[in-house]
Order: C-alpha cells, then structure tokens, then sequence
C-alpha cells in the first residue's frame, strides 16, 4: 500500500482515522496505530511482519538489558548483538544476491544466485532500531519500558516503508503523552496535499518523461546511446527533479500524517537545490540519512583511530550502498564523497568566497551528473551515459 493509492487515502486512512480520534486514552490510540500499520505494512506482503515483529522484540529487549546493566559488559553485548543482528539481517535479504553476483564474476564460480525478496522498508527501520540501541548505550535517551510503545515506534505506517528515519529521541516522550490539536490536524492536512502534489502530478510526469529519454534504469544503452548532448544533460536534470519531488513529496505526506496523530518528525529536505556547496546539499537533502551516518558512521575508529578522511569516504561508501545491491549506488557514493573531500580540502572560508553564480553552476553540474550516476543500475548504460554528456556516443 502506498500514500498515493486511492484506496489508502478513501478508505484506510478515514477509517484509522475514525478509530484514533473516537478516544482520548493515549493507550488506546497508540494501540490503534500499532494495528493499522501491521495492517499497512502486511498489505503488499503479510509474512514480512514477522521480520518487523521480531526486530522490533530483539532491540526493546537490548534496550531493557542496556538500562539494567548500563556500565557493565551486558550493555556491550547487547549493542553487539543489535549491530550484528540488525546490519546481518538487512545484508541478507538486501545485499546476499548481489555479494553472490560478485564472487561469480571475480573467482569464476557457479554458486547459485539466491531470488530473495526484500522486505518493504526493512533499510529504514532497521536504521531507526539500531539508533534507538545506540543512543540507548549512550544514554542519550531513556530505553521504552513497553514494548507495544516501542513497536509503535518501529511500525508507525507514516514513516515505515519511505522515512524519513525518525530517531526514538524526536517522538519518544511524543508516544508516551501527546495531543493533537486542530492546528495539528489543519497543518497535516495541508502538508499531506502538498507531497500528493508532488508525488502525483509532478513525480510521476517527470519519471515517464525520463523514462522514455534514458530508458529503464537496469537497461536504458539503446535510449542513451542515440541521445544529444543536450538531450542527455536534460535527462539528467528530470532524473534530479524526479528524484527530489517524488522523495520529498513521500516525506511531506509522512510529515503530515504524523502531526495528525501529534508527532513531530524532522524535517527531511530543506530545500535542497538552493545550496552553494555539496556539503550543504547534503545538509539540505535527505537530511534523516544523511544525519544518521554522520552520528553513528563518522566518528567510528578505523585500525584503531578515529580517522577524518577514512571516516568520510566510509559514510559515503554506506551511504551509496545503503540505497542499493548495485555498483552505481557504489560510485554514487563515493563520488559526493570524493568532492566533500575537496571542499574539506579547500575550506569552509575560502568556499564561501566563491562567486554565487558560479557556486550554483559548480554545484548543479555535480548533482545533476550524480543523479545520472544513481539511475543507471547497468554500467554500461552508465559509461554510454558519460559518453553523451560530452558527446562522444
């Protein structure tokens, strides 16, 4: 089920509706949310609840262990046993087929490649629940002492299959005690109209248009191998503002929705396409994720030492693979990665120093090129895509 169906927003959202605001116990209404994001979730394929169930018991339960224990070796544990979980589960559904691929092509092996089938949003929550454990480690928050609040948590339908990941400290008191007010609901409604705006009648115009430029992204070589140069940087741009509307539309309807229910989620775009630098691009865009691997990825000790430069291009390594078993997310990665390297390099002074047009130029030439970089799955498709940017096809 997605926000944009008609049957979700006629029927299964007026009836959750219904059934949240014909009460005014919190208990209640958070056991209203729990039922219909199960409900939500199982839509397109009811075994992966269990995965959802399950991941959810194993980090309230490391939750519990770490409060109880907190400077003794089972806090240590149970923060190894969330990473190792978590992360173990998220690579074997999402990465096993793609690692297989690979060790075929490299060694020359037959191993059979596995046809597993990726839960709904399982990078998401599997993100969500691990930040949750962490900052439990770190005391940053209090761990939830019931666990149908904390399931509430990992499967409010809101957020759960598109983000932004929501951090246990934004709603955590939120799921405990709140009210929605007709200022709440009034906002929300308005936020909702916004993102199916660009969901609908943006997005889903721009993907049909790139898609009849660059053909599939798995296999567009025959679409971009006979465009011109200024039809492919054209592509290039719709893939940008395809990505960005469809994205931040899905984002504005969670943000809606969750202050409709009275959560105040961050905000996940700011505006991206107005920013000077790449650093601040990703400041702007994307910012749950991309604020995530700052906190949790940067700072982690490479051979021992907390290491600036390895800990950059790590984040960027992740952040690319995190999107998808695919080199392109890869080189996407680390392609923004190699240019906030440059801007480290250069500095923050000397950057601002910069001209504003042709900070505008510089940066939308590096985004635009990177969305082109993100869409073609097949490398080859990819290098026909550079080939046409500058006309060599």
């Amino acid at each position: 089920m997605v926000f944009a169906d008609l049957f979700f927003l006629y029927f299964f959202l007026p009836v959750c509706l219904i059934c949240y605001f014909i009460t005014r116990s919190t208990a209640i209404r958070n056991a209203v949310l729990v039922v219909f994001s199960l409900i939500f979730y199982a839509w397109g394929e009811p075994v992966w609840v269990s995965i959802l169930i399950v991941s959810s018991l194993v980090d309230y339960i490391n939750g519990r262990v770490i409060e109880k224990h907190p400077e003794g070796w089972q806090a240590k544990a149970a923060l190894a046993w969330s990473l190792v979980f978590n992360l173990g589960v998220l690579f074997g559904f999402k990465y096993t087929a793609f690692f297989v691929e690979n060790l075929n092509n490299w060694f020359g092996l037959g191993i059979p490649v596995p046809n597993i089938i990726l839960p709904i949003g399982i990078s998401f929550y599997t993100f969500q629940t691990i930040s949750y454990t962490v900052d439990c480690y770190w005391g940053k928050v209090k761990p939830q002492k019931n666990f149908g609040r904390f399931l509430l948590y990992v499967s409010m339908f809101p957020q759960l299959v598109a983000g932004p990941i929501v951090r246990y400290s934004v709603i955590g008191e939120e799921i405990n005690e709140r009210k929605t007010t007709a200022k709440d609901i009034s906002d929300g409604f308005s936020r909702i109209t916004l993102g199916l705006g660009k969901k609908v009648i943006i997005a889903n115009n721009l993907s049909t248009i790139v898609t009849a430029l660059f053909g599939s992204a798995s296999n567009g070589y025959e679409n971009i191998k006979t465009l011109s140069v200024a039809g492919t940087w054209l592509g290039a741009i719709l893939v940008g503002l395809w990505y960005y509307f469809d994205f931040s539309g899905y984002s504005d309807i969670a943000i809606g929705l969750g202050r409709i229910f009275g959560f105040h989620f961050d905000e996940n775009f700011k505006y991206p396409f107005i920013c000077k630098t790449i650093s601040e691009f990703w400041q702007r865009w994307h910012i749950s994720l991309s604020s995530f691997f700052r906190d949790y990825v940067l700072y982690l000790p490479i051979f021992g030492k907390r290491r600036k430069y390895g800990g950059l291009f790590l984040v960027w390594f992740c952040t690319g693979l995190w999107h998808g078993a695919s080199w392109n997310f890869v080189f996407w990665g680390l392609y923004y990665g190699m240019f906030i390297f440059f801007e480290m390099l250069i500095g923050k002074k000397r950057m601002k120093k910069m001209p504003v047009p042709l900070a505008h130029i510089y940066t939308k030439l590096v985004i635009f090129i990177g969305f082109g970089i993100f869409y073609f799955e097949n490398l080859g498709s990819l290098g026909t895509f550079f080939k046409a940017l500058v006309g060599a096809n």
